[in-house]
């Protein structure tokens, strides 16, 4: 099994989250940073299958140089290697992340072969972007299952459970190479240890320098117009009223 786990860098979720003066970002200067929840345990997931199957697992993120400290927070764990693709940490896109992680795993499947699994959160902590995923997928061809809560793998296809409204399952096997997003609750992330948190910091870190994305998408800003004051006349009541009415309809020039 080659299994691919892809994080992102987030604020810490249980940080008190400020916006940027004009609004457009999260104020990041006292925040601490993590992965998101289901990708921890996108990440637990990958170390499991290996564990049970044999084979490798990579853990890969799009983001600057403070990125690496979530790589080896995985490696921690157990994931064997990781790659950077570097950026100058601005926020990109999804259609423009999805883009960069599917051209690089075309190029590391060229000279390894395929990833058997690409494992990813089902949506971003910060963003709540749920397109990565689907994305990435469409880009390769391949079948995806999110939101998924269970996964077992056999022989040449996968097993992958989502929680049903009524408290059910959806059950779906797909073929393998596949992509699948997973939710907080497929398990229990483990603590990194110390000898893992050592060895994690001896494994190399590949890195791959990315040209500033271009700008697919753009944000604009809509603001809520200030509410104008008016006041209600009241003209009168019944017959007594229509001399005022007719007043007020030649000031407005509607009659002469």
């Amino acid at each position: 099994m080659r299994v691919l786990v892809c994080v992102k860098r987030v604020p810490a979720t249980a940080g008190k989250i400020t916006l940027t003066a004009d609004e457009q970002a999260i104020d990041t200067r006292y925040l601490g940073f993590t992965v998101s929840p289901h990708e921890e345990c996108a990440v637990e997931e990958a170390v499991r299958i290996v564990e049970a199957h044999g084979g490798t697992s990579t853990v890969l993120t799009l983001g600057s140089e403070e990125s690496i400290d979530q790589l080896r927070e995985a490696m921690a764990v157990g994931i064997d290697g990781a790659i950077l693709l570097e950026t100058d940490g601005s926020e990109w896109s999804p259609i423009d992340t999805a883009a960069a992680i599917a051209e690089t795993i075309r190029a590391h499947e060229a000279t390894d072969g395929p990833f058997d699994l690409i494992l990813l959160g089902n949506e971003a902590a910060d963003t709540g972007d749920y397109q990565v995923g689907i994305r990435v997928a469409g880009a390769l061809d391949r079948p995806i299952v999110s939101g998924i809560k269970g996964l077992d793998i056999r022989d040449d296809a996968l097993v992958a459970r989502r929680e049903a409204t009524g408290g059910g399952w959806e059950v779906y096997e797909v073929a393998r190479p596949a992509v699948v997003s997973v939710k907080e609750g497929i398990n229990l992330p483990r603590y990194p240890s110390v000898p893992g948190r050592l060895r994690a910091r001896k494994k190399e870190v590949e890195r791959i320098a990315l040209p500033r994305a271009s700008a697919t998408t753009a944000r604009i800003r809509l603001r809520v117009p200030v509410e104008q004051e008016s006041a209600v006349e009241i003209l009168g009541e019944g017959p007594e009223a229509a001399p005022r009415v007719v007043e007020v309809f030649r000031r407005l020039g509607l009659i002469a």
